[in-house]
């Protein structure tokens, strides 16, 4: 009997790959929009975000940019700074050969599922995966902001086993705290990945 096996990916830092740092990102959308940006804007931001993201409280990039407007003391359109960063944020990324490679090899075997399963905003991870074409690929997606918890807290990781069958399931991605002890924890055969010219499909194949 053929072992049918689950394989999900995380998709920021694992699949997609940045080219600069995240406050790098955010300045530009500041500057971008307000003509300005400052180091105390991007930690306002970032504590807003964070305070909400941690929660899974709705709209956590639109509290990052309110609390970076309060400090600033600037009264602007929030949408519209956060479809700025919106689009910083995708053109800061890519998606190597390597990765795409791994997936057509893998998506080829009947006996594999493919899976994102990302921490994040659903509409907002969903929108990168189209960006990067990406979702034909995968049979199912699975963000922790529609499952009401982050990889930490184990929800994502139920909602992968709830929505696939397989004999085995195995997690691919770069944070040790949420892609392998968290992975591990409910079960998963943790893979952490960090280099984006690494043939993941090798490592893989070796394992299973």
């Amino acid at each position: 009997m053929t072992t049918t096996t689950a394989i999900c990916f995380d998709l920021d830092g694992t699949l997609v790959q940045y080219d600069r740092s995240f406050d790098e990102i955010l300045t530009t959308a500041f500057e971008r929009e307000l003509g300005t940006a400052t180091e105390e804007m991007v930690g306002a931001y970032e504590t807003g975000f964070f305070d909400a993201f941690e929660g899974c409280t709705p709209e956590p990039y639109h509290a990052g940019m309110r609390a970076a407007l309060a400090e600033a003391e600037i009264d602007t359109d929030v949408d519209a700074l956060v479809a700025a960063l919106r689009d910083e944020e995708f053109a800061a990324t890519s998606v190597s050969s390597a990765a795409r490679d791994c997936l057509s090899e893998l998506g080829a075997d009947e006996a594999t599922t493919l899976v994102v399963c990302s921490d994040g905003v659903g509409e907002w991870q969903r929108a990168k995966i189209g960006h990067h074409d990406l979702g034909a690929h995968f049979d199912e997606t699975v963000i922790s902001y529609d499952v009401g918890g982050h990889k930490t807290d184990g929800d994502p990781y139920d909602a992968v086993r709830e929505r696939v069958d397989a004999e085995e399931y195995v997690m691919v991605g770069d944070s040790h705290e949420s892609d392998v002890v968290a992975a591990r924890e409910a079960g998963f055969v943790p893979v952490q990945y960090e280099d984006a010219e690494t043939d993941l499909f090798a490592i893989l194949t070796a394992m299973l």
